[in-house]
Order: C-alpha cells, then sequence, then structure tokens
C-alpha cells in the first residue's frame, strides 16, 4: 500500500477514535445501588409516562418536560436526564425547557413562575428548590391549580454548609424526609428521595460530602452523575398502576364521534382552564371558525393574556423584573421600561415605560410601587433586582438601559388548521387557555360553507381546584 496513503488511513482512524478513547480514559463512577422497591416509584407521573411510552412511529405523542429550580436544577445532570428520557422513547414528540434561574429561592421563584410556568402549561415539572416552605408550597399548589402537570419533588442533596451547622443539617433531614413527601401526598405529586440515597453512596464508597461537589453544595461531574442516576428510576412507565387520579384531567372528544358539528356550528360544555383543537389528518378542507368561550370572543377573556419574563439585568442573567402585573386587561404588545437616571448610591432607578399598543405609559422609580397610567403594568418595588444584580457583579446598570417584556396571547378568536405536514403527529391549536378550572361552554361557529377539517377537542382540567 502507498505510504502517504496508509498514513492518511492512519490519521484517519486515530481522529474517529479519539472520541472514543477520551471516553474510556474518563474514571467511571460506581453507579448506585438500584432503590429498594422500584416498583414503588413513578406511581404519580404516570399520565406523561404513559404518553411517552405509547408513542410509536406511526403516532407520535406530544410531551412538555420543564426543569424549574435554581442552581441545582440548572446544571448537566438535567440534560442527561432528559437525553436519557430521548433515547428510551425516540418516537414521543418532546419538548424539553430547562427555566431554573440560579440564586432565587422559593420566595423568589413564587413570584417568577408567573412568567415561566403556567403560561408552558407541561406535562411533568422536575423541580427542586431552596427556601421557605411556605413559598414553596404555594408554588406547587399553583401548578397542580392552574395546569394539568404531573410534578417530580426532588429531597436536598448532601451540601458541605449544611452537614456542618447541626441545626441546619436537622432541617434539611426533616425538610427532605418529612415535609416535602407530605406536600407530596397532599397535591398528588410524586417524591423523588434523593437525601438518603445520597448519604448511602457516601457511605458505601466511603467519600467525603466534598467528594460529588464543586464548592460547598454545586454539584462536579460525580455528584452530576450521581443525582441523574437517582431521578432516573422514577420516570417509569408501569400500565399495571391506577390511572384513577390522572385519567380524567386530559380528556379528548374525537368530531364525528363524540361530539358532532350541526348546522354550521359545534358546542362542547367542559370542566377545565384549557381547550386545544386538533387538526384533522388527510382532509383539505381549510374552511374556518369562529372560537366562543361561554358566548364570548376568547380575546374578551382578560385571564387568557400572559406576560414573558422580563429581558435580564446588565451583567446577570437574572430577569430585571421578577414579576409584572396588571390592573387592568392586557393587550397583545411589547413593553419597554427605559432607564433614564441612577442615583448616586446606584441603588435606585427611574424609568419611563411605554407600550407598543398603548403608547408612553408613564414613569416611576424603583424603590415605590408603579401603575402605569392605563393600569396595564404594575411593579411592586421588590418584584425590580437590579440592585441585587449591582451587589452581586458590582455593574451599574447604565442610563438608556431597556428592560422589556411581552404579552402575549394564550387563546385565537378564529381557529383556522394548520396544514399537517406529518401525519405521525399531532397539531393542536390552544384557542383558550387560562380559564377559570370551572364549567364552560366551547362554541365553533363554521365561517362560510366549509367546516374546519377538526380530528378532536382536547379538554385540560387541573386535578387541584
Amino acid at each position: 500500500m502507498n505510504t502517504r496513503l496508509l498514513t492518511s488511513l492512519l490519521l484517519v482512524a486515530t481522529a474517529l477514535a479519539a472520541p472514543l478513547l477520551a471516553q474510556t480514559v474518563t474514571p467511571p463512577f460506581p453507579p448506585p445501588k438500584p432503590p429498594a422497591n422500584p416498583a414503588a416509584l413513578g406511581a404519580n407521573l404516570q399520565r406523561t409516562m404513559t404518553l411517552l411510552a405509547t408513542s410509536t412511529p406511526q403516532r407520535r405523542n406530544r410531551v412538555r418536560i420543564l426543569f424549574y429550580g435554581q442552581s441545582i436544577t440548572e446544571q448537566k445532570w438535567s440534560r442527561e436526564v432528559a437525553e436519557d428520557l430521548r433515547r428510551r422513547f425516540p418516537h414521543a414528540d418532546l419538548t424539553v425547557e430547562n427555566r431554573a434561574i440560579g440564586g432565587f429561592s422559593s420566595s423568589v421563584l413564587v413570584r417568577t413562575a408567573e412568567h415561566d410556568v403556567y403560561s408552558f402549561y407541561p406535562d411533568l415539572v422536575i423541580f427542586h428548590v431552596y427556601g421557605g416552605e411556605p413559598e414553596y408550597e404555594e408554588l406547587i399548589a399553583n401548578i397542580r391549580r392552574r395546569t394539568t402537570a404531573e410534578v417530580l419533588l426532588q429531597s436536598d442533596h448532601l451540601a458541605t454548609g449544611q452537614q456542618q451547622d447541626p441545626r441546619g443539617a436537622a432541617w434539611h433531614d426533616r425538610h427532605s424526609n418529612d415535609w416535602l413527601p407530605m406536600i407530596a401526598r397532599k397535591y398528588g405529586c410524586e417524591f423523588a428521595d434523593i437525601r438518603e440515597p445520597w448519604r448511602r453512596y457516601l457511605e458505601e464508597h466511603r467519600l467525603p460530602v466534598g467528594a460529588l461537589l464543586s464548592d460547598g453544595v454545586h454539584l462536579n461531574e460525580h455528584g452530576n452523575f450521581l443525582m441523574a442516576e437517582l431521578v432516573k428510576p422514577y420516570l417509569r412507565y408501569d400500565p399495571k398502576l391506577p390511572d384513577a387520579a390522572w385519567r380524567d384531567t386530559v380528556r379528548t372528544y374525537r368530531v364525528g364521534k363524540d361530539v358532532r358539528w350541526k348546522n354550521g356550528r359545534l358546542a362542547l360544555p367542559f370542566e377545565g382552564n384549557r381547550v386545544d383543537l386538533l387538526a384533522a389528518k388527510g382532509k383539505e378542507e381549510r374552511g374556518t371558525a369562529r372560537v366562543l368561550i361561554d358566548g364570548k370572543q376568547p380575546s374578551e377573556l382578560p385571564e387568557l393574556y400572559t406576560v414573558t419574563r422580563p429581558s435580564p439585568t446588565d451583567g446577570v442573567g437574572w430577569p430585571a423584573a421578577v414579576r409584572v402585573r396588571s390592573e387592568r386587561p392586557l393587550l397583545v404588545e411589547e413593553w419597554t421600561a427605559r432607564v433614564t437616571e441612577v442615583n448616586p448610591e446606584t441603588n435606585r432607578f427611574t424609568f419611563e415605560l411605554s407600550g407598543s399598543q398603548t403608547g408612553p405609559d408613564g414613569a416611576g422609580s424603583s424603590d415605590r410601587r408603579f401603575v402605569s397610567r392605563s393600569g396595564r403594568v404594575v411593579i411592586e418595588p421588590q418584584d425590580w433586582w437590579v440592585e441585587n444584580a449591582r451587589r452581586l457583579t458590582g455593574k451599574v446598570m447604565p442610563v438608556g438601559y431597556q428592560i422589556k417584556w411581552q404579552v402575549r396571547p394564550l387563546f385565537v378568536d378564529t381557529y383556522e388548521p394548520p396544514r399537517v405536514e406529518d401525519a405521525t403527529r399531532e397539531y393542536p391549536t390552544t384557542v383558550a387557555q387560562g380559564l377559570a378550572n370551572t364549567s364552560h361552554t366551547l362554541e365553533l361557529v363554521a365561517e362560510g360553507k366549509t367546516k374546519p377539517a377538526l380530528e378532536a377537542i382536547r379538554i385540560y382540567r387541573p386535578p387541584v381546584k
């Protein structure tokens, strides 16, 4: 063989083998022992796991998973858990987002959840946070009241600082081993015991607490590996488990079977807070229909508008405001708060507010409650997070800095079926989300002689009133 060709082939082979060689020299971490009773795990996650496990190449179920919490949840283990689900359930139409915010305890996340969690409306929330228990419970109660999401609650792993303080260690033990299981039972969540298996792992391998940490609390490679391995067993499918708790939280009504058009109208009484319309497959009809909820267009219902998370502070990824509310009905638009002055102590700023539809809407100061002239923006002084960012980074927000957020619709007034590009997937359109979780009536009124091609109507009813 030609010497030059042989050399080239050897170089190519070495390049291809390099990733494998790099993996083999990485010291493997011993796996944790299997759970003592694996059949008891995952009982409160079976709606999500059923959607994943019953996905096929011919019918790919849509599944939305949200990781939420603070810096521990931001770490690498969450990506490994997500990739493990993708490997095990390759046919699911899976969307995974991680909206955790480092440094935000439960008292802050309960406010940012207004922008991060409820409008996303996940099927599953994987959750861990430090902080006060009342705010923690409020957040979990809101998820179960305002969405049909199942929730996996993780207990605290062992951290160096906690173990050095006997009172701190005792609080985290009680919080993890008594309080969290109680909250899980109260709201029908899945409790993932991380703390005690973590403790046993350290004892079994004769490791100090810090061996799995990059600092006093955050995980190193070994810690990320262990966290992922402790979470994965809860994400299991078991068709033998009872389905009474979740069977009716999401119901699908087949058009032509469970509900029918009559004289160009379709009506469905329902109980819940969200309505999706699923486009029919293999049909070319492009008719449209007016949507009515309790006799009103969805745009007339103030609760069907959502506010996005405000843009970050200057210098760190924290939102500049952790919660933006309103006193008056909203419009679909973009808002901008422009900094006009920063005081010499750099702990207070003034701003001017403008909406893309509303126009100039007043000026305010970060140390006072702000209500815009239209009433469409309300920000409490404690909800500005700019000063906290400055104390962390030392970076002063400059005059002219712009803080932005959007008001988005969780509705459509007129339904036009999307074009079905892939017959194996569902094509839902949310026509109303954020309703009171009570009794309503959906009406569709065909516009013209051609009705929209509908496969089904899906109703979401959160399990906690």
